[in-house]
């Protein structure tokens, strides 16, 4: 509850936004979101109305705003609590008022080379940044709707290529310069997409279940799985069945699992070269099964980093994207391979 007196503290309002106090402390120092009367002149004590403008300055630099924009708009609501928001039109009544005036020329797209909590993220688009700057806060709430809202408006290839992956790059360049600082905001990062992205999985049509399935594995020594997932979900969105067996899986268990299985595709993910076994992926593009004069072989797909390098063996493709992949496993099914 509020103390109508003297406000409620830092560490408090920073508690109810789901943000460190250290960031309140640096909003204050950077851009003058602070409390409008300071206890004794020092300690912040914190208002209802000065909690209201914290909160639309969270709301604004988790949709993409840059805080400093932000911080001007938050500070007007606590102002004119009846200004619009940034982005929000203005009442119908006022737009009457208004003079007339020549139509805006199209916005530009919302990209700029920019960073987003310190992360290095380049030209990305708006929600990238979002994205970034929720992650850094440790937002978890914002990570969520801003996946969530991405994938609704921009469908799950364009949020994986151009939102959630080079968010999670930024996320792991910075901690590779960080001394292991940011291990956290991967972490935080990590989670919220692989939740997305299994949920966006799940909401797929079903699988037809007399195809032969996709098998999704890291090699061994292999841990990234999110792009598997990301995959994985793709698959999903055009009922195309899988079988996923996740991170580090051994040579002998992804062999095993390959003849049992007798898939039409696998993909086999490599995040660095350290990791990636050219002759393991041969044996599985000649692994031959089925009855004994239709006996075929899948098609594997070398998927990530770890591959580029080296020449293509038969029976192998090398994808490039998230977009590729879905193209050239959607042609194996018979499918359209437009994504």
């Amino acid at each position: 509850m509020y103390d109508s007196d003297h406000g409620i503290t830092t560490g408090s309002v920073a508690r109810r936004l789901g943000v460190s106090p250290t960031t309140v402390r640096s909003w204050d120092r950077r851009y003058g979101i602070g409390p409008a009367v300071r206890r004794d002149g020092r300690h912040r004590r914190w208002s209802p109305a000065d909690v209201a403008m914290l909160e639309e300055m969270c709301r604004l630099t988790a949709s993409g705003v840059p805080p400093a924009e932000a911080a001007r708009a938050a500070r007007r609501s606590r102002s004119s609590p009846d200004a619009p928001a940034v982005g929000v039109a203005a009442p119908a009544a006022r737009v009457a008022e208004a003079p007339s005036a020549p139509a805006p020329e199209p916005a530009a797209p919302a990209r700029r080379p920019v960073t987003g909590g310190g992360l290095p993220l380049g030209d990305v688009r708006q929600e990238c940044r979002g994205l970034a700057r929720a992650a850094v806060r440790l937002d978890a709430p914002a990570v969520e709707e801003l996946l969530r809202a991405a994938l609704a408006e921009h469908g799950l290839v364009t949020s994986w290529e151009e939102i959630m992956a080079p968010a999670l790059h930024a996320v792991g360049k910075k901690w590779e310069s960080s001394d292991d600082r940011y291990v956290e905001v991967e972490h935080l990062l990590s989670w919220h997409i692989s939740t997305a992205l299994r949920r966006a999985a799940a909401s797929g049509a079903a699988a037809t279940s007399q195809a032969p399935p996709v098998v999704l594995a890291c090699v061994p020594s292999e841990q990234h799985t999110l792009p598997l997932e990301a995959l994985a979900a793709g698959l999903a969105e055009r009922a195309l069945p899988t079988r996923m067996f996740g991170a580090a899986v051994p040579a002998e268990a992804l062999d095993a699992a390959v003849r049992r299985s007798g898939p039409a595709a696998v993909v086999l993910w490599s995040q660095a070269r350290s990791t990636a076994d050219h002759a393991f992926a041969q044996h599985v593009a000649r692994t031959a099964f089925g009855v004994r004069g239709a006996r075929t072989a899948p098609l594997v797909l070398l998927a990530g980093p770890g591959w580029l390098g080296r020449t293509l063996a038969p029976g192998t493709v090398r994808p490039g994207s998230l977009r590729e992949a879905l193209s050239v496993i959607s042609r194996v099914y018979g499918e359209d391979a437009g994504v």
